[in-house]
């Protein structure tokens, strides 16, 4: 774990996300983000996207390769799917993150729980919003690939199975990268209610940005 000196009286921009709801904005190279676990044990399901060329994007199988590690922390790079950098994690107090895990959808609400689940709002649901109501940064659903979980713990069993686990994270908790391209920033703050890592009680997360 790695702690940070940015202060947060001296970002250029912050923003309360509330739990269910969604936030898209770009980030230019050289900025810093912060995501910030404002009660704890929050999940933060993340997209990344090149601002010049939203076909190219985060993902989990050119970073997990090059790393050599499932999970993220500080020190990891997240790539693009041309294995280009994108992002650096320059600090992180949580410890890890998960990247295999996915986000939670209808079809996944419906085999994980229950089917009378399956219509209750879902991560998916958040992404499907943001880029309908902001075609500006050219987003679609085709778009929607595999994300990052920040703060989420699925650890991998000895089989190579997942599990979803009680949370490692706690109020106050952050992870903090810094771009290194121009990229579009997409979350959705879960809204999960039938998954006991968050206490059934999902909660805001606030991000914050320096230049």
């Amino acid at each position: 774990m790695k702690t940070s000196n940015l202060l947060p009286e001296q970002a250029s921009a912050r923003q309360v996300i509330d739990a269910g709801d969604y936030y898209i904005g770009k980030l230019l190279a050289g900025q810093t983000l912060r995501i910030l676990d404002l009660e704890g044990n929050q999940a933060a399901d993340t997209l990344f996207y090149s601002a010049d060329d939203p076909s190219e994007r985060y993902s989990a199988m050119d970073t997990i390769r090059e790393q050599g590690n499932v999970y993220l922390t500080a020190g990891s790079v997240l790539r693009t799917n041309l294995n280009r950098p994108m992002l650096e994690i320059t600090a992180d107090t949580c410890g890890r993150h998960d990247t295999l895990g996915g986000a939670c959808a209808t079809e996944s609400n419906t085999v994980r729980y229950s089917l009378e689940k399956r219509c209750m709002h879902a991560c998916r649901d958040s992404w499907m919003l943001a880029v309908a109501e902001h075609p500006e940064y050219g987003i679609g659903k085709r778009d929607i690939t595999h994300n990052i979980n920040f703060f989420m713990n699925v650890p991998v069993t000895e089989t190579g199975g997942l599990t979803f686990e009680d949370g490692i994270s706690a109020p106050g908790k952050y992870v903090e990268m810094k771009a290194l391209m121009d990229v579009v920033v997409l979350i959705s703050n879960c809204p999960q209610l039938n998954n006991p890592c968050n206490g059934y009680d999902p909660t805001p997360v606030e991000i914050l940005v320096w230049d």
